[in-house]
């Protein structure tokens, strides 16, 4: 399924048969990715009366029932929502999902005992130049991100003159595979997602950041297509699914 799409100002020819997810899937129990203490996510059947939403159990259909929290068992897009005394849900701020994307890796460095995302690697790779959107992928990139457990482990994260810099550069979309851009206990200041949506000052209502990807070792640095859905949650974040494409 070939399909020939107008960027700005060139003509690209993506294959929409063959995406690339970026997402983790959700899945129930410790096997799954988490963070920030959040519980597991829990599927239970839905039951009322004699009935079960359980078909091993003697339900006519499978009803779960799902107990999760986007901001720290998966793949999640948020919203300046996510900081602000206002509501600004993923489903009204996130209305186009279709994107021109850049993907970059990085080795974060060790400063002063935490691994950061530096504004000098930013620049170094970026050269004041970047798509609508940008995927980071954090070095080493082991596949236990899948289901690795950040929860008291001080992960790594961007500097806040990064999220500052994207800003300038116009990127809208900051997508990573990492818990969260800011440190994992910064006091909550959380500045990097304040200086990516400029809030107060003047919000972004139309940016997004999407924390908890995925990115396998053979998807190499360089410009994809990319389609970023979410559900249409009435909150600042939604579990979501990242997909690239080729061109």
């Amino acid at each position: 399924m070939i399909a020939t799409i107008q960027l700005a100002d060139k003509s690209i020819r993506v294959d929409l048969s063959k995406p690339i997810d970026l997402s983790i899937p959700l899945r129930a129990g410790d096997e799954n990715v988490n963070a920030f203490h959040i519980p597991p996510i829990k599927f239970e059947p839905f039951r009322i009366g004699s009935f079960i939403g359980d078909v091993n159990q003697g339900g006519a259909c499978n009803v779960n029932s799902i107990f999760f929290n986007p901001h720290g068992n998966g793949t999640h897009t948020e919203t300046v929502g996510h900081i602000s005394k206002e509501k600004f849900p993923i489903y009204k701020s996130l209305n186009r999902y279709f994107f021109e994307a850049q993907l970059i890796s990085v080795h974060p460095e060790k400063i002063e005992g935490d691994l950061i995302v530096t504004i000098d690697q930013i620049k170094s790779i970026l050269k004041g130049k970047c798509s609508e959107a940008l995927i980071i992928r954090t070095l080493p990139n082991s596949e236990s991100k899948k289901n690795a457990h950040y929860s008291g482990t001080n992960p790594a994260f961007i500097d806040s003159q990064v999220a500052t810099y994207l800003r300038e550069l116009s990127v809208k979309h900051l997508i990573l595979d990492l818990p969260s851009i800011d440190k994992e206990d910064d006091g909550g200041k959380l500045s990097a997602h304040h200086n990516f949506w400029n809030y107060p000052v003047s919000p972004r209502l139309d940016c997004t950041i999407t924390e908890l990807a995925y990115i396998p070792d053979n998807v190499k640095d360089g410009f994809y297509f990319l389609n970023l859905q979410v559900a249409s949650f009435d909150n600042d974040a939604s579990p979501s699914k990242p997909l690239l494409f080729e061109y």
